[in-house]
């Protein structure tokens, strides 16, 4: 077993955690950056290190069609190709069904893509799919399952949900280093509660002592377009339903607000491109919300990007002098990027020491009161903070919630 996973303290559903790895100890909620192509844009490892990532992202589609699953391997494997000393995740390249779907042909045999380099068709089976994974050697490898958006209704919902258990079949028989990589599986389901149980209760019986199963599970197709409502609700459910003693991961979710909410819940993983895309744009992330460096208000600030923030970025340099790089300079959003991620290890570990410590609801509580301070929480949160058993009366307004 390449996984370990010990809970060091809750509060209701909240959990902290330490999650062992092969190439890393890892402490849990966490976020995990997106470097599709074994690289966070503009960042270099070591300053990942030393902002405190933990787990960075691959993107299977794309680092198989460049430089190749093979070549990787050849290469010694990701980390190695990379030199990245720390924790790595693959997704399946099921993800691409939803983003590349106007090339994209899905059967019960795989997904057809139309290749965005050459235009040649590109079958990626299950088998596949692990076959890459394993190559690539990452500490967690993705099963491949069949994505469609949350927006989408109709019996295209329950078709993906059972197609996604007949496939988590063939990914765990094709797994071929179950002791070396981490199989997660994905509960799909749309935004119907009986269909998301039903794959709950699927994962789960694969659990079978003795077997090879899925090492942990991971709560897709959520963040694409659904209402915050709904969203809470999903997590909300399946974290209740799957096993306390492996980590659960929330796929997709990357706004500090809905990681807050979702740890409340008792989710532990996250991961999202939108910080450092968010960054490109010349967008910070601070506790009030989000800091525009474009904003012409921005030309003569002369604080930090957060003066409550101690990132390089923050101690370093102005608002001003980012502002004149951001429309100009790619060194602007590489100082986003690191500060934006920054912030986001930040919060992962405030988290977790709030848990530890007991004094979780006091960190929502402030968590929420400086990013809402005339008290207008959003109605969502609210009613997913009541589920979760935490009180946060004294930082609303009982007559200024707002919906979304």
């Amino acid at each position: 077993m390449a996984l370990r996973f010990e809970i060091l303290g809750r509060f209701n559903r909240a959990r902290a955690a330490q999650l062992t790895l092969p190439h890393f100890v890892c402490q849990t909620p966490l976020f995990m950056p997106v470097g599709t192509q074994g690289t966070i844009k503009g960042l270099a490892t070591n300053q990942l290190e030393e902002i405190g990532c933990q787990i960075i992202l691959g993107n299977t589609y794309h680092l198989a069609l460049r430089p190749t699953s093979e070549l990787i391997d050849e290469l010694g494997g990701l980390h190695q190709f990379m030199n990245w000393p720390r924790a790595l995740l693959t997704d399946s390249g099921g993800f691409q069904m939803v983003s590349l779907l106007h090339l994209a042909d899905i059967t019960e045999k795989g997904v057809t893509f139309q290749s965005p380099v050459d235009g040649k068709p590109m079958l990626l089976t299950p088998e596949e799919s692990i076959q890459i994974q394993n190559r690539i050697g990452a500490d967690i490898i993705m099963a491949l399952d069949d994505v469609v958006k949350t927006t989408i209704t109709g019996p295209r919902i329950e078709e993906a949900m059972y197609r996604t258990l007949r496939w988590i079949d063939r990914c765990i028989a094709a797994h071929e280093r179950p002791h070396e990589q981490n199989l997660f599986g994905i509960v799909q389901g749309g935004l119907d509660p009986v269909l998301r149980d039903i794959c709950v209760r699927g994962l789960v019986d694969r659990n079978l002592p003795g077997a090879y199963s899925c090492d942990s599970y991971a709560i897709g197709g959520l963040a694409g377009g659904e209402s915050k409502d709904s969203f809470w609700r999903v997590v909300a459910q399946c974290t209740a339903a799957l096993p306390e003693d492996k980590p659960r991961y929330v796929m997709g979710v990357g706004y500090p607000l809905d990681i807050v909410v979702c740890s409340a819940l008792g989710a532990d993983m996250y991961d999202c491109v939108y910080p450092t895309r968010t960054a490109r744009f010349g967008t910070a992330l601070v506790p009030e919300g989000v800091l525009k460096l474009k904003h012409n208000a921005m030309a003569d600030d002369t604080r930090p990007i957060d003066p409550t923030c101690a990132c390089m970025v923050c101690r370093t340099y102005s608002r001003a002098y980012i502002h004149c790089l951001v429309t100009k300079d790619a060194m602007g959003s590489q100082l986003l990027s690191y500060h934006n991620l920054y912030y986001m290890m930040k919060l992962s570990r405030d988290l977790h020491t709030s848990i530890i410590e007991g004094r979780f609801p006091e960190f929502v509580c402030n968590f929420l009161r400086i990013m809402f301070p005339k008290g207008d929480v959003p109605e969502w949160v609210c009613n997913a903070m009541e589920v979760a058993g935490i009180d946060i009366s004294s930082c609303c307004s009982p007559f200024s919630s707002s919906q979304d």
